[in-house]
């Protein structure tokens, strides 16, 4: 693949290798990450799966990960 980049229609990333990390009961509307070649990590919705991708490099979804861990992201479920 010659670019990637953010928003780009997320089935050009391939079909194999996306997981559901954050599934839960809501009748599976679910975000499946992809861990990219270059430590970068694609997002997109599982009910789309040729809908757009989120790119995000490694070190943003490691803050995200730590922040949501340690409750900075609790606001959301209010």
């Amino acid at each position: 693949m010659d670019r990637i980049y953010n928003g780009m229609p997320a089935g050009q990333l391939g079909r194999e290798g996306w997981r559901k990390p954050w599934s839960g009961g809501n009748g599976g509307s679910c975000v499946e990450a992809l861990r990219l070649q270059d430590g970068r990590v694609a997002l997109r919705q599982s009910e789309d799966p040729d809908g757009p991708a989120l790119i995000y490099p490694h070190d943003e979804i490691q803050n995200f990960i730590r922040g949501a861990k340690a409750g900075e992201a609790d606001f959301l479920l209010a």
